[in-house]
């Protein structure tokens, strides 16, 4: 879809007011165009995107089968213009008959855009996922304290990585996005598997010999044309796909322990910063990464099932 360039100027004009962390606005991928007005004349419009995931695709572990996520253009409308157009959604999803119990609908907004909260709040959609950023700032050298010891992970570690990593998707499971599926192992181990082959920056904390916590990373850029350019400003950024401490080391400060190694390690690498995704219910995420120097840049306000919009 061409979209006009009035409106996405605009919009960006206004993203770049609200925070200068944001990347420049490009054009919404291909989907079906909504467009709705406000009183006063004024047009907004989105592009509705609908995708429908394979049972043994990894997406299913943090997302629902079925997907319909918007990419609203508002230009400068504000939160008057996303209410006009969720309601121009609900009126769609009617049309098309959205009725698959294992669906959401998906808007990912600027966290600093409060004028849109109460639109999403008001048609029914909740804040279960945020992208926060860190930036590389003076990262120190420090180290582990003795009675514990950071290395990579290697592929003769999978099955402690993936104990790990289980743990977290429980946990993840009941307070966020995340969905525990019968294929979980399954697709971990794989994944897994394939990222510690490929040496990808992976690090277990062990005490008295035994891990006791994961951090796998990974190294992403963001360059025109692609994906993370969306989200992120252009460079090299370090990315935190998960962070696991067993539950009876939990409290203990091995989990900031791990990232400060982690945060070194990754600036080393040549990294301007690190982003994550955590979800603001998790009673632990939502105090752990602030103190670790992250803030939120991107809400992803979701409802399931996506016949539940309103």
């Amino acid at each position: 879809m061409t979209v006009g360039r009035g409106l996405l100027d605009a919009q960006s004009a206004r993203f770049a007011s609200l925070d200068p962390m944001l990347p420049a606005m490009v054009e919404p991928p291909d989907g079906d165009v909504l467009t709705a007005a406000l009183p006063d004349g004024t047009r907004v419009a989105g592009v509705l995107h609908r995708q429908v995931y394979e049972r043994t695709s990894l997406h299913r572990l943090w997302s629902a089968t079925e997907v319909w996520e918007l990419t609203p253009l508002l230009g400068a409308a504000g939160g008057r213009g996303m209410d006009a157009l969720l309601r121009s959604w609900r009126r769609t999803m009617d049309r098309v008959g959205g009725n698959e119990p294992d669906s959401s609908c998906v808007v990912t907004w600027p966290s600093r855009d409060t004028e849109a909260t109460k639109a999403f709040l008001d048609h029914g959609m909740v804040p279960l996922s945020t992208i926060a950023i860190r930036r590389a700032v003076g990262e120190g050298a420090g180290g582990p304290p003795p009675t514990l010891r950071i290395r990579r992970a290697t592929p003769k570690d999978l099955d402690a990585v993936l104990q790990l990593a289980l743990a977290e998707l429980h946990y993840s499971s009941l307070v966020g996005s995340t969905v525990a599926r019968p294929e979980a192992v399954v697709l971990k181990r794989r994944t897994l598997g394939d990222r510690l082959a490929s040496g990808s920056p992976t690090w277990l904390a062990e005490r008295d010999g035994i891990a006791v916590a994961l951090a796998e990373c990974a190294v992403v850029a963001s360059e025109p044309g692609n994906w993370t350019s969306t989200r992120l400003r252009h460079g090299r950024w370090g990315y935190v796909n998960c962070l696991s401490v067993l539950p009876g080391a939990r409290g203990t400060g091995i989990g900031q322990q791990l990232m400060a190694f982690a945060h070194r390690e990754l600036h080393r690498l040549g990294t301007v910063g690190t982003y994550l995704y955590y979800n603001p219910p998790n009673p632990l995420s939502s105090v752990f990464w602030p103190r670790q120097g992250y803030r939120p840049l991107w809400t992803v306000w979701e409802v399931r099932p996506a016949f539940a919009l309103r």
